[in-house]
């Protein structure tokens, strides 16, 4: 008996080898473009190609001093400001009206619910290029082009109707014996809401504040329809303007630029995954 048990033991701990051995090679394939991506932003712009393993020969900054500098009046820190201009409003709005919508979804009777919620959910379905046009003209009509207003009001009116339905979805999850409760001491609807309901919600308005920043900052489409100056250009436009079709251009600085770009995005994301992992299960599950 104690031999077999020995024996299941051994294999177990072969099987746990195997399968770590897997995952790190795995991730190590998965992870490769991104470590390659950082060493090459270190490389000269002739070793970017006669180099093709991510650790360069003669390591060097000129990529980020000179990609820092970028060939406009403005260096890619203004761009960055920009960035966080879009960002901040955007994510602040999102999470603001798509808790009032969906609290208003999950928590109260009204004529035609059924159908305005469907509608909600329709409009999931519907890919962005076919409302592009219809809002480009409404935006141009309203005089909001070259402005960050048609990047933040949609937003700020619950546009998104993916976090509406998330947060929808983990409201239904969460008990009302709090909320009547409340009620009951003479608690008006905002007071539960804003008390009692949204540090319930914490955990998914952590994913949905997650989700919105990287998806604003890696948006290249909205920003190159409604802006057109310079001065209020992303980050995601600024890295296009390094890149010249006419003429050859130095990649390191473009990549040196990429890593700086994609960095915050990361480093928000590994903060707060602990948030974002919780709020995303709750919601799936609950609901």
């Amino acid at each position: 008996m104690e031999r077999v048990n020995q024996m299941i033991a051994r294999r177990h701990k072969i099987n746990s080898v195997i399968r770590y051995v897997l995952l790190i090679v795995v991730g190590f394939v998965m992870l490769y473009p991104l470590i390659w991506l950082i060493g090459a932003s270190f490389k000269t712009n002739s070793e970017i190609f006669s180099n093709p393993g991510f650790w360069p020969k003669e390591p060097t900054i000129s990529g980020y001093v000179k990609g820092w500098q970028t060939s406009t009046p403005y260096t890619f820190g203004h761009f960055f400001w920009n960035t966080f201009l879009i960002i901040l409003p955007k994510t602040v709005g999102t999470c603001i009206s798509a808790t009032l919508v969906a609290y208003g979804f999950a928590r109260f009777e009204f004529p035609m619910k059924k159908v305005f919620f469907s509608l909600l959910i329709a409009t999931l379905l519907l890919p962005n290029v076919v409302t592009r046009i219809p809002q480009y003209l409404l935006f141009r009509d309203m005089g909001w082009l070259d402005t960050f207003l048609p990047l933040w009001v949609p937003s700020a009116l619950a546009g998104d109707a993916f976090f509406t339905f998330m947060l929808v979805q983990f409201l239904r999850g969460i008990p009302r014996d709090m909320e009547e409760a409340a009620r009951v001491d003479g608690a008006n609807s905002l007071q539960t809401l804003w008390y009692i309901v949204t540090p319930l919600l914490a955990p998914a308005l952590i994913s949905v504040a997650l989700f919105q920043f990287m998806w604003t900052m890696n948006d290249f489409l909205g920003p190159l329809i409604y802006l057109s100056s310079v001065d209020k250009f992303p980050v995601s436009l600024a890295l296009k303007l390094s890149i010249d079709t006419t003429e050859a251009f130095d990649w390191n600085q473009i990549l040196a630029m990429s890593v700086l770009a994609i960095t915050p995005a990361l480093v928000v994301f590994f903060v707060a995954q602990k948030y974002f992992i919780e709020g995303i299960s709750s919601g799936g599950v609950k609901g």
